[in-house]
Formats: C-alpha cells, sequence, structure tokens
C-alpha cells in the first residue's frame, strides 16, 4: 500500500492573498463546496482574525462543507487563535494552523524577538489551539531560510506541545529542489519525535519551481503538500494542485504515494477559481489550459490518431476535459439542462436558482444556435456573480455606436440605489465610453486597474467573458462579467466591480501579518 499524501487547498486563504483575488463569502462557498467534490483533504477557508468578513466565510465554509476538513490561519497571537477556534467549531473536522517566523531574518527585522522567545511562543501557540481542536499545525515561517538546529529545535518542541501537522514554508520562494527536499530528509532524521507528525510543504513560485520543490519534498518524506488551484497565490503564485495530483498519479513509478482527489472534477475547480478571480488560465498551462491536450503539429496528431499515449502522458477525460461535449440549443428541455449542469459539477441550491438559471439559458438560445459546456458553465457563473451582497447598481440597457471618423458612444441606463438614472459618454472605443458613462453616474473614484476579455468558444457567436479590477483606496476588487455581446459583458463586470467596491469593507488577509 502506497502512503496517503495529503492535499491541503489554500485558494481561499493564501489564493486570495493575490491583489484583485479577493472573494465574497458566497464566492468562498462555491468553491470550498467544489474543493469537496474533487475530495481534498484540508481546506484553509482562510484567515478569521483578519476581519469580520474573513471570520464570517470560514465558519460559513465551516457550515456547510461536511467531507473535508476546514481549517482557519492563526498567527501566534491569543485573538488570532482564539478567532480560529471560534470559526472552525461548526466544522465535522476542524484544524488550526498557527504559525510564527523562525529565519534569522524575521526574528531580527519583522519580530523583534530571540530565538529563545520564539519557541516559548510557538509552544504557547500550540498548546492554546488544543483547547479547540487536536489537530494543529505549526508552521516555522519562512523556513526555507532558517537555520536548521533552529528549525529542529522549534519543531521539536512544537510536536512535543500537541502539533500533529509540521508545515515547512519556503514563504519567498527561495528554495530550489535538491536543496529543500534534504532539508525535509534532515528535519525527519534528526528531530527525535519526528514520527508523531506529518510533514508538510508550502512552496511560493518565485523561481518557478513550487511544483518541483514540493515534489522533492515528497520524494523525502513529506506526506502534506499546500497547494491553490490554478496556482494562485501573491506574487508569483503558490504549488498548483492540479499539477502535485497529476505528476503523483502519472508517475506511480517514482512516487511513492497517492491522493484521493478525484481528478475528474478539476478542470470544473479550475474554470470556477478563474471566473471569480478573473484570473485567466494561460493556454500553455500544465493540465487545465486549453492547449494541455491540443495537437497542431501533424507528425503529433498521426501519432496520436495511431495510438494516445504516443504523445500524451494523461487522458485529457481524467482531468475533466470531455471528448464528447453535449451541444444544447432551444429545443432542449428543462430536465436535458438541469442533467447536463449536474453532470458537468454544477448543483443549484433551490428552485429558483434553477429558474433563473434556465430562463438565461432560453435567452442565450435565441441569440446562440448551439450552446456548448463551457457556456453552460460560464452562464451559470455569470447568474450567480450578479447576486452580490447589498447591491447597488444594475444594468437596465445599453446602446452603442461607432463609426468610422466619428467618437464612439454609448448610452447606458443603469438601476442607481433605488432610481434609474441613464448617461450618455464618447470615448476611445465603445467599452471606453461604457466605462465613461458608468462613472459618471456613480462617481466611485476608483481606477481601472485591469480589464481582460477571453473567450469562451470559438466562433463569433461565442460567449465572452470579461474581467475587470478596480482599486480605491488600497481595495482591489474583481468584477465579472459574460455575454454574447462583449460590451455588454464588459459592462456587466464593471458594475460587478462596482458593487464589491461598495459592500462590507474588510481588511485583506496580507495587510495584517
Amino acid at each position: 500500500m502506497k502512503d496517503h499524501l495529503v492535499i491541503f487547498d489554500t485558494t481561499l486563504r493564501d489564493g486570495e492573498q493575490s491583489p484583485g483575488a479577493s472573494m465574497t463569502k458566497e464566492e468562498k462557498i462555491r468553491i470550498a463546496k467544489q474543493l469537496e467534490r474533487l475530495n481534498v483533504d484540508v481546506i484553509e477557508a482562510g484567515f478569521p482574525a483578519a476581519s469580520p468578513g474573513d471570520f464570517d466565510s470560514v465558519q460559513a465554509v465551516a457550515s456547510v462543507v461536511k467531507d473535508s476538513t476546514i481549517c482557519g490561519l492563526a498567527r501566534a497571537v491569543a485573538n488570532d487563535i482564539d478567532r480560529a477556534g471560534e470559526a472552525i467549531k461548526p466544522a465535522n473536522s476542524g484544524r488550526i494552523h498557527t504559525f510564527i517566523a523562525t529565519s534569522p531574518i524575521h526574528m531580527e527585522k519583522k519580530l523583534r524577538m530571540s530565538p529563545d522567545e520564539v519557541v516559548e511562543r510557538a509552544v504557547w501557540a500550540v498548546k492554546r489551539a488544543r483547547n479547540y481542536t487536536d489537530n494543529v499545525e505549526f508552521s516555522p515561517e519562512d523556513a526555507g531560510r532558517s537555520e536548521p538546529d533552529f528549525l529542529c529545535r522549534v519543531i521539536e518542541a512544537a510536536i512535543k506541545a500537541g502539533a500533529t501537522t509540521i508545515n515547512i514554508p519556503d514563504t519567498v520562494g527561495y528554495n530550489v529542489p535538491k536543496q529543500f527536499g534534504l532539508l525535509f530528509r534532515e528535519l525527519l532524521e534528526r528531530i527525535p519525535n519526528s514520527d508523531q507528525a506529518i510533514f508538510s510543504a508550502h512552496c511560493h513560485n518565485d523561481l518557478g519551481l513550487a511544483v518541483a520543490n514540493s515534489l522533492a519534498a515528497v520524494e523525502n518524506g513529506a506526506r502534506q503538500v499546500e497547494c491553490t488551484i490554478n496556482g494562485l497565490g501573491e506574487r508569483a503564485g503558490n504549488t498548483a494542485l492540479e499539477e502535485i495530483v497529476m505528476a503523483v498519479k502519472t508517475r506511480q513509478d517514482i512516487f511513492d504515494v497517492d491522493t484521493r482527489i478525484r481528478t475528474q472534477e478539476i478542470l470544473a475547480a479550475s474554470r470556477l477559481v478563474s471566473n471569480i478571480t478573473g484570473f485567466a488560465v494561460q493556454p500553455n498551462k500544465a493540465i487545465v489550459g486549453a492547449n494541455a491536450f491540443a495537437h497542431e503539429s501533424g507528425i503529433h496528431q498521426d501519432g496520436v490518431l495511431k495510438h494516445r499515449e504516443t504523445y500524451e502522458i494523461m487522458r485529457a477525460e481524467d482531468v475533466g476535459w470531455s471528448t464528447n461535449k453535449m451541444v444544447m440549443g432551444k429545443h432542449s428541455g428543462r430536465n436535458a439542462f438541469k442533467t447536463r449542469l449536474e453532470e458537468l459539477g454544477i448543483e443549484f441550491e433551490t428552485e429558483q436558482e434553477l429558474n433563473d438559471a434556465f430562463g438565461r439559458f432560453k435567452e442565450l438560445a435565441d441569440r446562440k444556435h448551439e450552446i456548448y459546456d463551457e457556456d453552460l458553465q460560464s452562464l451559470v457563473t455569470d447568474n450567480n456573480i450578479q447576486r452580490v451582497e447589498n447591491e447597488n447598481y444594475r444594468l437596465i440597457s445599453l446602446k452603442v455606436s461607432t463609426e468610422t471618423g466619428e467618437d464612439p458612444q454609448a448610452e447606458v441606463t443603469l438601476w442607481v440605489k433605488g432610481q434609474e438614472v441613464s448617461a450618455l459618454s464618447y470615448g476611445s472605443g465603445v467599452v471606453d465610453a461604457t466605462f465613461k458613462a458608468i462613472e459618471s453616474m456613480v462617481e466611485s473614484g476608483a481606477s481601472l486597474e485591469l480589464y481582460s476579455v477571453s473567450n469562451v468558444t470559438n466562433g463569433t457567436d461565442s460567449m465572452g467573458e470579461t474581467a475587470v479590477r478596480l482599486e480605491k483606496g488600497g481595495r482591489i476588487v474583481n468584477g465579472q462579467g459574460s455575454d454574447t455581446d462583449i460590451v455588454t459583458a464588459s459592462a456587466k463586470a464593471y458594475i460587478n466591480a462596482l458593487n464589491k467596491l461598495e459592500s462590507e469593507t474588510r481588511a485583506h488577509p496580507q495587510t495584517t501579518v
């Protein structure tokens, strides 16, 4: 029997620390449910002490997810640990993840604590966390740049205090595979009570080595990997869950471990996270990129047609890609619509949600002859992102015109805080004119940080997905919209971002560390 490799997903915590990736409580719940379908072992749902909003999100995820362990992050301070303990209380299985920095530069410059004080605080934090759960994870932050002798000392003390998982983070993405692997081997061999805890790897991708470093750790005894969907994370990102899982699954001749991940749910998770955060997946991204299983070279095409394994080391179907996509249209019924969405891993909480989505499907079918799986996923996502808590703005109508030699113009009518308002503006293009018209009515004062467009399927009648990132007073929000008309999709995305900007303000987790 191979060892079980625990998959610890931190998309909702470390992934959310990407500027612009902040998620609402409802969005976190949707992602958490997909992670549960993926059969992720541990979901780090957030940093409860960061803000009331983050506390509520962790508590909500802990209330709805039944099959995965729900984890809350906490610094080694009383309030953090207590808030994490309260937030995970509703979970069937809860974990507190507490940390303190152990590298010389962090201890001296950031903590201003001596090594003895750090050890004492680590032990105290683990013991306090044990008051809430016997599932406690301890991380020596910046372990990748810490002195091995001191790491051995603090980890031994943390395990003795009751830590059941020891996470070794390469916090700044400084390590390389051979070095990181040997660190795990040294720690496991030198620490007397290392057999009483699971050792975990948490790597950042600053040098593009997060996955390689994590796999090196697994080869040298790590039995948990901390990762995110699509490698989402601050700076250059985190270890990509889909790459770790498929590397272990594909190379069973190398790795003496296996995961419990339902790999067929990987693509659905990737698309959901991409749609909610607005972080598009690059076409050549491993596993989940649009070109991951595409072959254009004649030699490659010939080889794959003769025998798939000549150029493919994985089956596209194993990660959720479908070779037989069901095409639906305006004659498709409600039951077929519901059934296909269930097959795609999309479920509705209420009958009204299903009816609303089916109505939008029928509207789309009148405009687009053939509707593919990707269209359905985008349609349902768009239906969900319109429901922003305390919605202040809603698009009523949009009229644009453009003519060679003339300035493009847009006439927009919005529902603004209880009343209908209209504005006409000119711009360098119809999208620019639309945004200016909206801004003239709402006067948000926000700056546009990002505007991106991607097509869902091929063809000029494809659903278009747009992402808009706004910044105001240091707060960054991401808005999404989709429609067969790209200008309408852009207006929806801008309005979605505005609604988020005016919803409850909460501190970004990164600002508290």
